[in-house]
Protein backbone atom coordinates (compact mmCIF):
# COMPACT_ATOMS: atom_id res chain seq x y z
CA UNK A 1 0.00 0.00 0.00
CA UNK A 2 1.24 3.46 -0.91
CA UNK A 3 1.95 5.68 2.10
CA UNK A 4 1.91 9.44 1.97
CA UNK A 5 3.78 11.53 4.51
CA UNK A 6 3.07 15.14 5.36
CA UNK A 7 5.94 17.61 4.99
CA UNK A 8 8.01 18.22 8.09
CA UNK A 9 6.35 20.42 10.73
CA UNK A 10 3.05 20.54 8.82
CA UNK A 11 0.81 18.59 11.21
CA UNK A 12 -1.23 20.83 13.49
CA UNK A 13 -0.97 19.90 17.16
CA UNK A 14 -2.77 21.00 20.30
CA UNK A 15 -1.18 24.13 21.72
CA UNK A 16 -1.37 26.03 24.97
CA UNK A 17 -4.60 26.56 26.86
CA UNK A 18 -4.69 29.90 28.64
CA UNK A 19 -6.59 30.35 31.92
CA UNK A 20 -10.16 31.61 32.03
CA UNK A 21 -10.73 35.19 33.23
CA UNK A 22 -11.50 35.30 36.92
CA UNK A 23 -14.97 36.34 38.03
CA UNK A 24 -16.38 36.38 34.48
CA UNK A 25 -19.83 34.93 33.86
CA UNK A 26 -20.04 35.45 30.10
CA UNK A 27 -16.99 33.55 28.86
CA UNK A 28 -16.30 32.49 25.29
CA UNK A 29 -13.69 30.08 23.94
CA UNK A 30 -11.35 31.03 21.09
CA UNK A 31 -9.17 28.52 19.23
CA UNK A 32 -6.48 30.25 17.18
CA UNK A 33 -3.86 28.90 14.78
CA UNK A 34 -0.28 29.59 15.86
CA UNK A 35 2.97 29.06 13.99
CA UNK A 36 6.36 30.65 14.49
CA UNK A 37 8.97 30.00 11.75
CA UNK A 38 11.78 30.68 14.20
CA UNK A 39 11.14 27.88 16.71
CA UNK A 40 11.00 25.00 14.17
CA UNK A 41 7.93 23.52 15.89
CA UNK A 42 4.73 22.22 14.34
CA UNK A 43 1.85 24.67 14.01
CA UNK A 44 -0.59 24.50 16.88
CA UNK A 45 -4.02 25.67 17.94
CA UNK A 46 -3.94 27.68 21.15
CA UNK A 47 -7.04 28.12 23.29
CA UNK A 48 -8.05 31.42 24.88
CA UNK A 49 -11.03 32.48 26.97
CA UNK A 50 -12.50 35.98 26.93
CA UNK A 51 -14.97 37.82 29.13
CA UNK A 52 -17.46 38.89 26.47
CA UNK A 53 -18.91 41.55 28.74
CA UNK A 54 -15.58 43.37 28.38
CA UNK A 55 -14.96 42.76 24.67
CA UNK A 56 -16.01 44.59 21.50
CA UNK A 57 -18.50 43.06 19.04
CA UNK A 58 -16.16 42.12 16.18
CA UNK A 59 -13.70 39.26 15.78
CA UNK A 60 -10.89 41.79 15.42
CA UNK A 61 -11.86 43.29 18.80
CA UNK A 62 -11.36 39.86 20.35
CA UNK A 63 -7.98 39.36 18.68
CA UNK A 64 -6.77 42.76 19.84
CA UNK A 65 -7.98 42.02 23.37
CA UNK A 66 -6.12 38.70 23.38
CA UNK A 67 -2.93 40.35 22.12
CA UNK A 68 -3.15 43.30 24.53
CA UNK A 69 -4.23 41.48 27.68
CA UNK A 70 -3.33 37.78 27.39
CA UNK A 71 -0.72 36.86 24.78
CA UNK A 72 1.36 39.62 23.17
CA UNK A 73 3.04 37.11 20.83
CA UNK A 74 -0.16 36.59 18.81
CA UNK A 75 0.50 37.99 15.34
CA UNK A 76 -1.99 39.25 12.76
CA UNK A 77 -2.46 42.09 10.27
CA UNK A 78 -4.92 44.91 10.83
CA UNK A 79 -5.22 48.58 9.99
CA UNK A 80 -8.46 50.41 9.18
CA UNK A 81 -10.99 48.43 11.26
CA UNK A 82 -13.67 49.49 8.74
CA UNK A 83 -13.47 46.84 5.98
CA UNK A 84 -11.57 49.20 3.70
CA UNK A 85 -7.90 48.13 3.75
CA UNK A 86 -8.34 44.34 3.51
CA UNK A 87 -5.48 43.71 5.96
CA UNK A 88 -7.28 41.50 8.48
CA UNK A 89 -8.51 38.80 6.10
CA UNK A 90 -8.46 35.37 7.71
CA UNK A 91 -10.49 32.18 7.94
CA UNK A 92 -13.07 32.59 10.71
CA UNK A 93 -15.44 29.77 11.55
CA UNK A 94 -14.57 28.18 8.18
CA UNK A 95 -15.25 31.35 6.16
CA UNK A 96 -12.70 33.63 4.51
CA UNK A 97 -13.62 37.14 5.60
CA UNK A 98 -12.44 40.33 7.28
CA UNK A 99 -12.09 40.13 11.06
CA UNK A 100 -12.96 43.81 11.49
CA UNK A 101 -16.46 43.53 10.03
CA UNK A 102 -17.33 39.97 11.06
CA UNK A 103 -19.44 40.01 14.20
CA UNK A 104 -18.91 37.57 17.04
CA UNK A 105 -22.68 37.20 17.22
CA UNK A 106 -22.58 35.65 13.74
CA UNK A 107 -20.63 32.67 15.08
CA UNK A 108 -22.27 29.84 16.97
CA UNK A 109 -20.22 28.08 19.64
CA UNK A 110 -16.45 28.33 19.93
CA UNK A 111 -14.63 30.77 17.67
CA UNK A 112 -12.01 29.12 15.43
CA UNK A 113 -9.58 31.39 13.60
CA UNK A 114 -7.00 30.30 11.01
CA UNK A 115 -4.97 32.11 8.34
CA UNK A 116 -6.29 32.26 4.78
CA UNK A 117 -6.09 28.72 3.35
CA UNK A 118 -3.71 27.38 0.73
CA UNK A 119 -1.12 30.12 1.17
CA UNK A 120 2.26 30.05 2.81
CA UNK A 121 2.14 31.42 6.33
CA UNK A 122 4.58 34.10 7.45
CA UNK A 123 3.59 33.77 11.11
CA UNK A 124 0.39 32.88 12.99
CA UNK A 125 -2.52 34.50 11.08
CA UNK A 126 -0.38 36.30 8.49
CA UNK A 127 -0.32 34.76 4.98
CA UNK A 128 2.39 35.51 2.43
CA UNK A 129 0.66 37.64 -0.21
CA UNK A 130 3.75 38.29 -2.37
CA UNK A 131 2.56 36.13 -5.28
CA UNK A 132 -1.01 37.40 -4.94
CA UNK A 133 0.13 41.02 -5.28
CA UNK A 134 2.43 40.14 -8.20
CA UNK A 135 -0.55 38.67 -10.05
CA UNK A 136 -2.51 41.84 -9.41
CA UNK A 137 0.34 43.95 -10.80
CA UNK A 138 0.48 41.76 -13.92
CA UNK A 139 -2.97 42.90 -15.11
CA UNK A 140 -1.79 46.53 -15.27
CA UNK A 141 -4.14 48.03 -12.64
CA UNK A 142 -3.89 51.56 -13.95
CA UNK A 143 -5.25 53.71 -16.78
CA UNK A 144 -3.42 53.10 -20.09
CA UNK A 145 -3.82 55.92 -22.63
CA UNK A 146 -2.29 56.73 -26.00
CA UNK A 147 -3.86 60.08 -26.86
CA UNK A 148 -2.48 63.34 -25.56
CA UNK A 149 -3.20 64.11 -21.94
CA UNK A 150 -6.21 66.45 -21.55
CA UNK A 151 -5.86 69.86 -19.93
CA UNK A 152 -7.80 68.78 -16.83
CA UNK A 153 -9.01 65.20 -16.43
CA UNK A 154 -10.05 62.19 -18.48
CA UNK A 155 -13.79 62.67 -18.72
CA UNK A 156 -16.30 59.85 -18.30
CA UNK A 157 -20.06 59.79 -18.66
CA UNK A 158 -22.29 58.91 -15.72
CA UNK A 159 -23.41 55.76 -17.55
CA UNK A 160 -19.83 54.57 -18.16
CA UNK A 161 -18.92 55.34 -14.58
CA UNK A 162 -21.77 53.14 -13.33
CA UNK A 163 -20.26 50.18 -15.19
CA UNK A 164 -17.43 50.18 -12.65
CA UNK A 165 -19.76 49.69 -9.69
CA UNK A 166 -19.25 46.28 -8.13
CA UNK A 167 -15.64 46.24 -9.31
CA UNK A 168 -13.69 49.17 -7.90
CA UNK A 169 -14.81 48.37 -4.34
CA UNK A 170 -12.47 45.35 -4.10
CA UNK A 171 -9.98 45.82 -1.24
CA UNK A 172 -7.58 43.06 -2.34
CA UNK A 173 -8.05 41.06 0.85
CA UNK A 174 -7.54 37.73 -1.02
CA UNK A 175 -10.59 36.12 0.60
CA UNK A 176 -12.02 35.18 -2.81
CA UNK A 177 -8.84 33.80 -4.39
CA UNK A 178 -8.01 31.67 -1.35
CA UNK A 179 -11.52 30.18 -1.38
CA UNK A 180 -11.25 29.13 -5.03
CA UNK A 181 -10.37 25.44 -5.71
CA UNK A 182 -9.00 26.35 -9.15
CA UNK A 183 -6.63 28.81 -7.46
CA UNK A 184 -5.60 26.15 -4.95
CA UNK A 185 -4.68 23.78 -7.77
CA UNK A 186 -3.17 26.24 -10.27
CA UNK A 187 -2.29 29.33 -8.25
CA UNK A 188 1.06 29.61 -10.00
CA UNK A 189 -0.61 30.11 -13.41
CA UNK A 190 -4.28 30.98 -12.86
CA UNK A 191 -4.61 34.65 -11.90
CA UNK A 192 -7.53 34.02 -9.58
CA UNK A 193 -10.81 35.87 -8.91
CA UNK A 194 -9.35 39.04 -7.36
CA UNK A 195 -6.84 39.80 -10.12
CA UNK A 196 -9.38 39.01 -12.86
CA UNK A 197 -12.04 41.19 -11.28
CA UNK A 198 -9.55 44.07 -11.36
CA UNK A 199 -8.60 43.18 -14.93
CA UNK A 200 -12.23 43.52 -16.00
CA UNK A 201 -12.53 46.81 -14.13
CA UNK A 202 -9.85 48.30 -16.40
CA UNK A 203 -10.97 46.50 -19.55
CA UNK A 204 -14.41 48.16 -19.44
CA UNK A 205 -13.20 51.58 -18.29
CA UNK A 206 -14.24 53.92 -21.12
CA UNK A 207 -11.16 56.08 -20.55
CA UNK A 208 -8.72 53.22 -21.07
CA UNK A 209 -7.14 52.76 -24.50
CA UNK A 210 -5.44 49.39 -24.09
CA UNK A 211 -8.42 47.02 -24.17
CA UNK A 212 -6.93 44.88 -26.94
CA UNK A 213 -3.59 44.53 -25.18
CA UNK A 214 -5.31 43.63 -21.91
CA UNK A 215 -7.35 40.89 -23.58
CA UNK A 216 -4.26 39.62 -25.41
CA UNK A 217 -2.47 39.28 -22.10
CA UNK A 218 -5.32 37.18 -20.68
CA UNK A 219 -5.63 34.93 -23.74
CA UNK A 220 -4.01 31.96 -22.05
CA UNK A 221 -5.19 28.44 -21.07
CA UNK A 222 -4.44 29.09 -17.40
CA UNK A 223 -4.58 32.83 -16.63
CA UNK A 224 -8.31 33.14 -17.35
CA UNK A 225 -9.82 29.82 -18.33
CA UNK A 226 -9.10 27.88 -15.14
CA UNK A 227 -12.23 29.51 -13.71
CA UNK A 228 -14.96 26.86 -13.61
CA UNK A 229 -17.64 29.12 -12.09
CA UNK A 230 -17.63 27.32 -8.75
CA UNK A 231 -18.83 30.61 -7.19
CA UNK A 232 -16.94 30.30 -3.89
CA UNK A 233 -15.49 33.72 -4.64
CA UNK A 234 -18.87 35.44 -4.75
CA UNK A 235 -20.11 33.58 -1.68
CA UNK A 236 -17.17 34.53 0.53
CA UNK A 237 -16.44 38.11 -0.60
CA UNK A 238 -16.81 40.33 2.50
CA UNK A 239 -17.68 43.30 0.25
CA UNK A 240 -20.50 41.47 -1.52
CA UNK A 241 -18.82 41.52 -4.95
CA UNK A 242 -19.08 38.88 -7.68
CA UNK A 243 -15.69 38.08 -9.26
CA UNK A 244 -17.15 35.09 -11.14
CA UNK A 245 -19.51 37.42 -13.02
CA UNK A 246 -16.59 39.67 -14.01
CA UNK A 247 -14.64 36.65 -15.24
CA UNK A 248 -17.63 35.50 -17.30
CA UNK A 249 -17.81 38.95 -18.92
CA UNK A 250 -14.11 38.72 -19.86
CA UNK A 251 -14.70 35.32 -21.48
CA UNK A 252 -17.63 36.80 -23.41
CA UNK A 253 -15.42 39.64 -24.67
CA UNK A 254 -12.87 37.07 -25.79
CA UNK A 255 -15.52 35.25 -27.84
CA UNK A 256 -16.92 38.44 -29.35
CA UNK A 257 -13.57 39.61 -30.67
CA UNK A 258 -12.78 36.13 -32.02
CA UNK A 259 -15.84 36.18 -34.30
Amino acid sequence: MVQFNLPKNSKIVTGKTWPKPEGASNVRKFQIYRWNPDDEKNPSVDTYFLDMDRCGPMVLDALIKIKNEIDPTLTFRRSCREGICGSCAMNIDGINTLACIYGLDEIKGDVRIFPLPHMSVVKDLIPDLTHFYAQHASIMPWLETKTNRPAKEWRQSIEDRKKLDGLYECVMCASCSTSCPSYWWNGDKYLGPAALLHAYRWIIDSRDEATGERLDELEDPFKLYRCHTIMNCAKTCPKGLNPAKAIAHIKKLMLERAH
